[in-house]
């Protein structure tokens, strides 16, 4: 991965320039191998890069750029060259920097994928979706055998000007034409049951059954479970309520409070000590472990199970916060805190708490049993 962002950055930037010194060179080496360590760490962990405030005197500049200072702090050479240290014209930090250098690792990524795939064969899953511009995007995730276990890899997010089967045929063809992909080598392809998708005449499914017949096709089972919960929670009045008020619940008692927050940890210490000294909890390796509540997702039911077991968790604690709104100064706040204190200690909704627990834990486990990875003999 080094040697491919050398190549692609360190030969446009210094290598071209034959009036260099050698020293000027290694000074740049190092300075770029720093920044590309960082920035593969905060990859890796799945971090932020930038921060709110990255002047000089700011206190926090963000995830990079103090990583990049912890970094040469520990290491001589890499102060020597880096931050204060480093030409005002190359300093190596810059967010467009960053974008180049995240890119040539996605590149590189891909590329041991692809080549991991070798001339096997593989299957594709496919879903599309909006971005924060309202842009239509297409997820590709490839899945394959190795070693006799099933691999699933995502290559990326396609942009589409439209989600017409058409238009989603020419993208993976793009895809496939990009990385040397062979669609003689597709035998399996995955998504939702949605017309664009899997129609009979005008969907991806024929499009892609007519150059390749055999490629087999298989809806996503586990998403058919979440939405099938869906509609039939949306159908019945009960419950639909019920997790309108679960919503409205975690909304209120997880805003963005400090004080709120606060209470909410407090409370939840508070009966953990007192259940110790009653004998009703015992110590041990992840018991006991401090929570929040969960906000659930639109389609993914297995989220709503979260947020039933944090509430179910936290009843106690939920409840002294609703009170503690109740009593606050926004009227606005105190009314709702005060219906929603009514709410949540009816029989009926307790009951209804109680029974979507079971019924999700159910669906729960399995939906994680067909998500398992399975050994092919």
């Amino acid at each position: 991965m080094q040697r491919f962002a050398y190549v692609v950055i360190f030969s446009s930037r210094i290598l071209e320039n034959k009036q260099e010194s050698h020293q000027s060179r290694n000074e740049y080496r190092t300075r770029l191998t720093a920044s590309i360590e960082c920035i593969r760490y905060l990859l890796y962990q799945g971090l932020a890069f930038r921060g709110h405030d990255e002047s000089e005197d700011s206190n926090n500049q963000g995830n990079f750029l103090t990583l990049l200072r912890f970094h040469a702090h520990h290491n001589e050479d890499v102060r020597a060259v880096v931050l204060e240290n480093a030409p005002e014209n190359l300093k190596l930090i810059s967010p467009m920097f960053q974008k180049e250098i995240v890119n040539a690792i996605a590149i590189e990524i891909v590329n041991f994928i692809i080549r991991d795939i070798g001339d096997g064969f593989f299957s594709i899953l496919i879903d599309e979706s909006r971005d924060i511009s309202i842009k239509e995007q297409m997820a590709i995730v490839l899945r394959y055998v190795k070693n006799g276990s099933v691999i699933e890899r995502f290559i990326g997010m396609v942009h589409v000007t439209d989600t017409t089967a058409l238009s989603l045929k020419m993208a993976i063809d793009n895809v496939f034409s990009t990385h040397g992909l062979s669609i003689s080598r597709l035998r399996g392809q995955g998504y939702d049951r949605a017309r664009n998708m899997q129609g009979e005449f005008n969907g991806l499914k024929p499009l892609i059954l007519k150059e390749n017949e055999f490629v087999f096709y298989v809806h996503y089972l586990t998403h058919q479970i979440q939405l099938a919960l869906v509609v039939v929670a949306k159908n019945h009045g009960y419950i639909f309520t019920f997790f309108i008020f679960v919503a409205n619940v975690v909304n209120v008692v997880g805003a963005s409070c400090k004080c709120r927050d606060h209470m909410l940890r407090e409370k939840q210490i508070a009966e953990v000590i007192d259940g110790f000294n009653k004998g009703e909890l015992t110590s041990g390796q992840g018991l006991n472990q401090s929570t929040s509540l969960v906000h659930a997702g639109d389609t993914r039911w297995g989220s709503h199970y979260g947020t039933l077991i944090s509430l179910i968790t936290l009843f106690s604690s939920v409840i002294a916060v609703l009170e503690f709104i109740e009593k606050g100064l926004k009227s606005d706040q105190r009314g709702e805190a005060s219906i929603l204190l009514g709410s949540i200690q009816s029989f009926n909704f307790v009951f209804n708490l109680h029974l979507m627990k079971t019924l999700l834990d159910m669906t729960n486990e399995l939906s994680k049993a067909l998500q398992r990875k399975i050994k092919i003999s």
